[in-house]
Parts: C-alpha cells; structure tokens; sequence
C-alpha cells in the first residue's frame, strides 16, 4: 500500500537517503529542510506528488504553515521526526549557548513543533506512525557531546509518554538508528566515522524497517536490526 510520509531534515545523510528509497518504492514523500538549494534540487529529482519546504523546524509558525500545506493533501500515513544538529565536540562548560541552544531547539523543541501540527490529522484519522529519530546517544552517554545526549534522552521520555496518550491504532516510537557515516558523525569521531555504514547502505536495512512500524510497536523503543 501506497503510503504518505513526512520527513524532517530530508536533504542530506538519513533523510536524504531515506527521501530517495520512499520515492523509489513509490511512497510519497512531505519532506522539509533549512538549505534552499537542496530543497529544490530534491522537488526537481522528484516533481509531485512529492513536495518539499524551506523551513527551520524549530521555527513553530514556519512548521505550523508547513503542515497546513501538507495536510491538504490527508494525513500521513508516517511521520518520521529525523531533523537533528549536534554541538562541536566539547566539554559541556565551554560550550556557548550559541552553540547550545540551536540543539535543543531542533532537536527536540522541532521535534515537539511537529507532533503537534501533524498529529492531530493522524488522530482525527484513526491511523498512523510517529517515529521520533534517538540514537545511542539517546540511551547512552559520551563525553564532550552532552547537549546532543540530553536532547536524545528527551526525545526518548517524550516518545514513551506520547505512546501513552495516544488512542488505538496509532504508534509512537523512538527509534535509534545505529551508528552511520554522516557528517554529523565525522564532527564526532573524524576519519574513524568512515568505518560505519553509509546511509546508502543502512537504508537498505532501515527502510522495509520504517515501513513496517505499527501500531504494536507503540511505545517499544526500537533500533534498526543491520
């Protein structure tokens, strides 16, 4: 079945990775980003149905509009919260908020902006999946990354809680994808990221996965098997 999906930060690693699978399997793909440039290179690589939009998820009026358009066309069917940024490498001391508050305002408040513009269009429907994207970090802890770890533990509790509000035949799920050569990752680890899978490679893996979340899984916090 022919499915509608939502996707934060679809122009580059996982999400441009997941953009091009969703199309090539004939799903149809809602997806938005900060780089205009990207962006219509994407609506040009894949004209409508498909639609993509120049926003900042952590803008809540910019994703308010965004899912007014959206939506338009129906609810979707899933809707993948993937947009993320992480701070310089650092010890959480030294970082200044500048490079702070960018963190928490799309990782997890653009995170909350769009469950609830899109949301209440899969509830009045009776169907439909959110997946909230954790990470190992969402579970786990490492120096000098303290402000993506704690945005990451957040999305987990507010996902878990989320699921638990939530009527029959809806999913909420955190999702940890596993570790993956982006250039999120290279900030990290530096040349060492290049030992990880790309995401042309993990979507292999993560799509047929992604598509197949329903609403048993909801509240299951959940790694992509690869």
């Amino acid at each position: 079945m022919t499915k509608s999906i939502v996707l934060t930060g679809a122009t580059r690693g996982l999400g441009l990775a997941m953009t091009r699978f969703f199309a090539a399997e004939d799903h149809t793909v809602h997806g938005c980003g900060r780089d205009a440039t990207a962006i219509a290179a994407l609506q040009k690589e894949f004209p409508r149905p498909h639609s993509f939009a120049t926003i900042d998820i952590s803008d809540d009026a910019a994703v308010e509009n965004w899912a007014r358009e959206v939506l338009k066309n129906g609810a979707p069917d899933l809707l993948l919260n993937n947009a993320a940024v992480i701070a310089p490498n650092s010890p959480l001391w030294k970082l200044p908020a500048s490079k702070v508050d960018p963190v928490i305002d799309i990782n997890l408040k653009g995170t909350i902006h769009s469950i609830r513009h899109f949301l209440p269009a899969m509830i009045e429907r009776g169907r439909g999946v959110v997946v909230n994207f954790s990470s190992g970090w969402g579970r786990s802890t490492s120096p000098e990354v303290a402000t993506y770890c704690a945005t990451k533990y957040a999305i987990e509790g507010l996902t878990a809680a989320l699921a638990q509000e939530l009527p029959p035949g809806l999913a909420a799920v955190a999702l940890n994808p596993g570790v993956i050569h982006t250039d999120m990752l290279t900030s990290c680890f530096a040349d060492s990221a290049s030992e990880y899978p790309t995401p042309e490679e993990w979507i292999k893996t993560a799509g047929p996965f992604l598509l197949n979340i329903s609403p048993r899984d909801n509240g299951r916090p959940l790694t992509v098997p690869f």
